[in-house]
């Protein structure tokens, strides 16, 4: 079964009927920032399927919400009838493009070709592999390791003018600032480019799509196209996003949002959602889920009407970690997070889970049996034993989501979760978790 059928969540998607071709729907969804020609590319998307491509480079062992954009993307396109080619940059990844203030670390050939594998596979949970336009992937490690650099340059880097690469807006960041670029950074471009024109010619490809802040290297490719094939290709760029408020969006308390759910649990994942603000969660539901312009609109008139219902953020989550992380992980969240308040058996979560749910709160290690007033006070949920005693005699206190009226009630074996932890609270929202020390 392919990836994209195990995941009833994206096998399901439909473009939205309101709109008459994609390239509309994209506009009003707001993933469309910077284009070539516009009308001419309008035109491409509303005709017959064409093959189009998204670059990622394995520059960490996982994507972010930042590519999140480009894989719906692709699939938007690929339900509308285009064909998507997802390239992972097996070459490309040991250069790194340049970044806004510093070289990159360069990582070792085995480390990325790894990286190379786990984002191939990211990429394929978000593409059909079936029918007409079935997806493909591609690593541009195949056309370039054969190149001599005699023949890239000869072939390739005599295309591109000095002058023009310097215009580029990062690269003309970079040379005006105290760290420099070096030759290698500076040569990405035309290692994007050349992809451009590899493909165009295997698949005839002629579309690409990205961040805009990879303009020039988007417009690198279709120079490229142009000059060595005399063809019209094009490309689109997506907007930087961010925060209502100016602030930059896809992180959580600085820390990147990852699709891995080893880097970022579906638990956290579903959490950065959910509290997305108001002010932007309407734009978020149109860049990120598939849902409808008129269920836009309803759950936007919700958040003005009923704002304490938090129904519009509420479905955001729910869309977009079913999206990453499937149904049957998003029902273990909600799960986790009803029984942290009372709305549930805490003990029938899974471990992995559990620890995802209780990471934000008071972590404690305990050795062997405690009593309910020892683990108040080592929780620090009281400040001392005597206070802890009138919280259990007042029916404040809880193991586990039951509460326990006996001061004297000491923690055994079977109020273990998993062998090991224990989850404290006092009254309806000061919680901690209590482990057990092996």
């Amino acid at each position: 079964m392919s990836p994209i059928a195990e995941n009833p969540a994206l096998a399901q998607q439909k473009n939205d009927p309101t709109f008459e071709n994609i390239w509309q729907e994209l506009k009003w969804r707001g993933v469309v920032h910077v284009s070539t020609d516009e009308a001419a590319l309008e035109e491409l998307l509303a005709g017959d399927p064409i093959t189009y491509y998204v670059g990622f480079d394995p520059t960490a062992p996982s994507l972010h919400l930042g590519h999140l954009v480009q894989l719906l993307n692709m699939r938007r396109l690929q339900l509308a009838g285009h064909k998507p080619l997802g390239l992972v940059g097996g070459s490309t990844g040991l250069i790194g493009d340049p970044r806004q203030t510093a070289e990159r670390t360069l990582n070792t050939k085995e480390v990325v070709a790894e990286w190379v594998d786990g984002l191939r596979r990211q990429v394929e949970h978000y593409l059909s592999p079936q029918g007409a336009n079935a997806a493909r992937m591609v690593n541009n490690l195949d056309w370039t390791a054969p190149l001599s650099a005699i023949d890239f340059l000869r072939d390739v880097g005599k295309y591109f003018r000095v002058g023009t690469m310097v215009k580029k807006e990062i690269v003309a960041a970079r040379l005006n600032s105290d760290e420099g670029i070096s030759y290698t950074e500076f040569s990405y471009q035309i290692l994007q480019g050349y992809d451009f024109l590899q493909l165009y010619r295997d698949y005839n490809c002629v579309l690409q799509t990205g961040g805009s802040d990879q303009w020039g290297n988007l417009t690198s490719g279709t120079e490229l196209v142009r000059k060595v094939e005399g063809a019209s290709v094009h490309a689109f760029g997506t907007p930087l996003i961010t925060n209502a408020d100016g602030t930059k969006f896809g992180k959580s308390e600085g820390n990147a949002i990852w699709l891995n759910p080893e880097m970022c649990s579906p638990y956290a994942f579903y959490q950065f959602w959910l509290n997305t603000a108001d002010a932007d969660v309407a734009e978020r539901l149109k860049v990120f889920t598939f849902l409808t312009r008129a269920e836009i609109d309803q759950l936007q008139a919700a958040t003005e009407e009923r704002p304490f219902a938090r129904e519009a953020q509420k479905r955001l989550a729910w869309e977009v970690t079913t999206l990453v992380h499937g149904v049957e992980a998003t029902e273990k969240v909600i799960a986790a997070s009803q029984a942290l308040f009372g709305k549930g058996d805490v003990t029938e979560l899974d471990e992995a889970t559990l620890r995802a749910a209780t990471a934000e709160l008071p972590h404690v290690e305990v050795a062997g049996e405690q009593s309910i007033v020892d683990l108040l006070v080592a929780t620090q949920l009281v400040a001392s034993k005597s206070e802890a005693r009138r919280a259990v005699s007042d029916g404040g206190a809880y193991v586990n989501g039951v509460k326990v009226t006996d001061p004297e009630h000491t923690m055994g074996e079977a109020e273990l979760m998993h062998g090991r932890y224990v989850l404290v609270r006092r009254g309806k929202k000061n919680q901690a978790i209590a482990e057990v020390a092996r």
